[in-house]
C-alpha cells in the first residue's frame, strides 16, 4: 500500500458552483453580496462587495498552517513537498464557499490536503479534516449548506463532508485527478470532472488517465452516469436547459459545446492566440492549461471566456458561438477563472499573477473595475455575509 501510494505521489500534480447561473437572495436577512476571493500564495480570502466591487477586508485561513505540517507523517510531508514542486510553490487556498447564513467560511486548502471551516466572526477554526492522498481541489457547496463535496486529486475520489462537523459522510469514484464539482439547483445531483494526471507531458497524454464527467446522486453517492472525453475537463457549466454543457478542455484554445442527451461534441470553437500564447509550448502551459475559465451571463446568452495564456477575457454569443469582443491584460497576468456577478451581468476574472480580480461587462465586453487582492488569486465564488462577519474582517 504505501508503494502504491508513494508511486501515486511521484505522478501527483495539483491545478488550480452552481451548474446554473449564480442568483442571490439579496436583501435576505440583512445578509450582503459579496464575491469570494481565494488568494491562493498568500493563504487568504478577500472579500468583495458584489455589486460595488468595494474590497471590504480579508481572512487569514491558514493560521494553524505550521501545527498542520507538523501533524503530517513522513508520505504526507513527501506529498506536499512534491505538490510544492509541480505547483511552483504553496497553493494554499483552492476553493472558498459561505454558510447560507453569511458567518462561516469553507475552504478547501489545496496543498496541505484539508477542508477547514471557520467562524468569521470570531475568527475561530471550527473544524478541519484531512482528505485522502495529497491534495484538495475544487469544492462545491450544497443548496442547503450541510454538504461540502471535494475533491481529493491524487486518490481519484470526491469525498462528501458534514458541514456542521467536518465527518467524511461519504465518498464517490471519479476519473483520473478529479477537479471540479457542482451541486445541481435543486440538490439532487452532483457533478464532477476530471483532468488526469497533469504533470505528464502531452506526448503522453495517453497514459494520463481517464477525463471524465460524472454524475452522481447527492443522497446515495451512488454514480447515475458518466461521459467521458478526449482530453481533460477543465471549467465547464450546464446551461439552464439541463443538457448543454460547455467546456473547456486541457491545451484547447478554447472550449466545447456537448450533448449531454446525445454523449457527443455538436461544437469546437477556437479562440485567437495572442502573440504570447502562441509562442508557448503545450507543455508550458499552466497545469495543460491554455483556457481555464467558464462563466454564462444570467440570460444565458453570453459565454465568459477566459484565456489564459492569452491574456484576455473573450466574452461569446451562446445563440451563435460567435466572437462579442474580446478584453486584453498585459503578458503574463495569467486569468485563471470566471464567476458571474449576483446579477449575472459582469463577469469576474482571477488575474492570478497580477494579484487582481478584473470585471467585465458582458454586454460590452469591456473591463469596468479591477480590484487589487491578495497574492495569486484564483477560485472565486459569489455568496452572501453577514453585517458581523464583514466587520470582523481584516485590511
Amino acid at each position: 500500500m504505501p508503494g502504491r501510494r508513494f508511486r501515486a505521489l511521484m505522478i501527483c500534480a495539483a491545478t488550480a458552483a452552481a451548474l446554473s447561473v449564480p442568483v442571490s437572495q439579496a436583501g435576505a436577512a440583512g445578509l450582503r453580496d459579496v464575491l469570494l476571493v481565494g488568494n491562493s500564495q498568500s493563504g487568504s480570502v478577500s472579500f468583495i462587495d458584489g455589486r460595488t466591487y468595494q474590497n471590504l477586508g480579508s481572512f487569514n485561513v491558514i493560521g494553524d498552517l505550521q501545527q498542520r505540517l507538523d501533524e503530517m507523517d513522513p508520505i504526507q510531508r513527501a506529498g506536499y513537498e512534491t505538490v510544492k514542486q509541480i505547483e511552483g510553490g504553496d497553493r494554499f487556498v483552492d476553493d472558498v464557499q459561505l454558510s447560507p447564513d453569511g458567518r462561516a467560511l469553507y475552504v478547501s486548502r489545496g496543498n496541505i490536503d484539508d477542508a477547514a471551516a471557520f467562524d468569521l466572526v470570531s475568527g475561530r477554526q471550527l473544524w478541519h479534516t484531512r482528505l485522502d492522498g495529497f491534495h484538495a481541489d475544487h469544492a462545491a457547496l450544497s443548496p442547503d449548506g450541510g454538504k461540502y463535496v471535494i475533491s481529493a486529486t491524487t486518490a481519484q475520489v470526491a469525498e462528501v463532508l458534514d458541514t456542521a462537523t467536518g465527518a467524511v459522510l461519504g465518498k464517490f469514484g471519479t476519473g483520473t485527478y478529479p477537479h471540479q464539482n457542482d451541486y445541481t439547483a435543486d440538490g439532487k445531483y452532483i457533478y464532477n470532472s476530471s483532468i488526469g494526471v497533469t504533470s505528464l507531458p502531452q506526448a503522453l497524454e495517453g497514459l494520463k488517465g481517464t477525463f471524465q464527467l460524472t454524475k452522481v446522486d447527492a443522497s446515495t453517492l451512488k454514480v447515475v452516469k458518466t461521459w467521458l472525453f478526449p482530453h481533460g475537463v477543465r471549467p465547464n457549466l450546464i446551461a439552464p436547459d439541463g443538457n448543454t454543457f460547455y467546456a473547456q478542455q486541457s491545451y484547447l484554445n478554447g472550449f466545447i459545446k456537448y450533448d449531454l442527451a446525445q454523449s457527443k461534441i455538436v461544437a469546437t470553437v477556437t479562440m485567437p492566440y495572442s502573440a504570447h500564447g502562441k509562442a508557448l509550448k503545450p507543455d508550458d502551459y499552466p497545469q495543460n492549461s491554455a483556457h481555464h475559465g467558464l462563466a454564462l451571463s444570467g440570460d444565458g446568452a453570453k459565454l465568459c471566456d477566459v484565456g489564459t495564456i492569452d491574456d484576455y477575457t473573450a466574452i461569446v454569443n451562446t445563440s451563435d458561438l460567435s466572437t462579442r469582443g474580446i478584453f486584453n491584460y498585459p503578458t503574463d497576468s495569467l486569468p485563471y477563472w470566471g464567476t458571474s456577478s449576483v446579477d449575472g451581468n459582469r463577469c469576474f476574472v482571477s488575474l492570478s499573477k497580477a494579484n487582481a480580480v478584473s470585471v467585465i461587462d458582458y454586454a460590452t465586453a469591456t473591463e469596468v473595475a479591477r480590484i487589487p487582492v491578495g497574492v495569486f488569486p484564483q477560485r472565486e465564488r459569489i455568496g452572501q455575509a453577514a453585517p458581523e462577519a464583514i466587520a470582523a474582517l481584516t485590511g
